[in-house]
């Protein structure tokens, strides 16, 4: 099947200028020490994002226009560019991507924002077969307060401040995988390409003895020595068991049509409620390892962590990394960040632009490893890892939750390549159940019984 046509539009290369007066302030502190901040907003219900925006010399221009720093993104599938049209045909108006410029902190007091707002700039967009083409929309410095508008040569006055920021476009066709039910329910899953579902899929959950094997779970083209490899089973925090007050063994296969396994997610590290708490904490977070199959056996392919964020957030936490080979522990950190419990929301991979440089979503860049070891930058096998890679629905506690999994068709050779993605979805989506407060219950399907437990 073909992939979903889908487009990102990326905003970046931010720096402000902010002329100053002869005299100094009352305060004595000069003007550029002040922080500042920008919303962006594409409006027709994407949400607004609001990101760091760094001041430069006024004396030098290209400051900005060398940085290559991705500011934000927005992911529009073709129901997104379609809906678009038909509302801006219907009101007869054009697609503005707005900037308010902001000076001050983020956030607000009393219930009043923080920031004061600096001014406003509009980028008008003309989307019309941005699928197959790239588009640049803007790119220099536009003034802003005065010049409501974005040009390519505004001719901003001495007393107002100047933005430089570049819009543009690129198409990003994807896969789009549908679960046909929740993955503690062993369902199905289906590639969307329009309104064509095809099942190329099948889920199969279950329970990891304490041994390291998984009964139900092997096939002939799989060694009959166990799901994983034992040393990695082994090396995944074993004695932090605890009985009563963890959720552990937790597993998933993937298998193709053929039934044959093409993927796994495996539960390493028990889900353990922490001292005097019934919550899954960030310092001891429960742990999965993504694999993928290859010479007659399991080889890991990643790692996933995950926990229960405290405070007002009191959402899931998580950290995926991918893994270099079965004898390294040290992974390349792809994405970090916290997912609502209530409202649900996306994991979401996306490296930035091709420069490879991360989004907002990931805190680390690619091919930068988290340990004292250098692989180097053109030795590391991934980074292949460019651009949007993959995303994930979560649905928030207590509700039915079918993921749907998108995937950069750049990162899709063959069979494997998208199973393991849709394997990390299972982690994530379990995850969410796994870092549930152990006051309260879980749902029939997740908890082993007595008999299996005994085998």
């Amino acid at each position: 099947m073909d992939p979903c046509p889908f487009v990102r539009l990326l905003v970046g290369n931010l720096a402000l200028k902010i002329p100053f007066a002869s005299k100094p302030a009352r305060s004595g502190v000069h003007p550029s020490t002040s922080p500042c901040f920008a919303k962006i907003r594409l409006g027709c219900g994407f949400p607004s994002q609001t990101v760091t925006v760094p001041l430069v010399d006024s004396a030098d221009s290209s400051a900005a226009s060398s940085s290559g720093d991705l500011a934000a993104t927005f992911h529009l599938a073709e129901a997104d560019l379609g809906k678009l049209a038909r509302l801006l045909t219907m009101k007869k108006k054009r697609l503005w991507l707005k900037v308010s410029i902001y000076t001050g902190r983020r956030g607000s007091t009393c219930g009043v924002s923080s920031g004061r707002l600096l001014g406003r700039v509009s980028v008008p967009l003309d989307l019309a077969g941005a699928e197959s083409r790239a588009c640049v929309f803007h790119s220099g410095w536009v003034s802003v307060g005065k010049k409501k508008k974005a040009s390519s040569s505004p001719q901003a006055s001495k007393a107002s401040a100047e933005l430089h920021m570049t819009v543009r476009s690129e198409p990003d066709p994807r896969f789009v995988f549908e679960f046909d039910g929740e993955p503690e329910c062993s369902p199905q899953v289906f590639q969307v390409q329009g309104n064509v579902r095809q099942p190329v899929f099948t889920c199969k959950f279950g329970f990891r003895s304490n041994g390291g094997d998984l009964r139900n779970h092997r096939s002939r083209s799989m060694q009959s020595d166990g799901f994983c490899t034992r040393s990695w089973l082994s090396s995944f925090g074993s004695d932090r068991e605890r009985q009563g007050r963890e959720r552990k063994g937790w597993s998933i296969t993937v298998h193709d049509l053929s039934g044959s396994p093409v993927a796994a997610a495996s539960m390493v590290t028990p889900f353990v409620a922490s001292p005097g708490s019934d919550r899954v904490s960030r310092s001891n977070p429960g742990g999965w390892l993504i694999l993928r199959p290859g010479d007659g056996t399991w080889k890991p392919w990643g790692r996933l962590e995950a926990w229960r964020e405290r405070g007002s957030s009191d959402g899931l936490g998580y950290r995926f990394e991918l893994l270099p080979d079965a004898n390294c522990t040290a992974g390349v950190l792809l994405a970090e960040s916290t997912i609502s419990t209530g409202k649900g929301g996306k994991l979401m991979i996306d490296m930035g632009s091709a420069n490879g440089r991360s989004t907002p979503s990931s805190s680390s860049p690619a091919c930068s490893p988290r340990s004292s070891g250098d692989f180097g930058m053109a030795l590391w096998p991934y980074c292949m890892y460019r651009g949007f890679v993959m995303s994930s629905t979560l649905e928030g506690e207590g509700k039915c939750s079918k993921p749907t999994v998108e995937i950069g068709v750049q990162h899709v050779g063959c069979t494997e390549d998208a199973a393991v993605f849709v394997a990390l979805s299972a982690a994530i989506d379990l995850s969410m159940d796994a870092c549930r407060l152990f006051s309260h219950k879980l749902r029939k399907e997740l908890y082993q019984t007595e008999r299996e437990r005994m085998g």
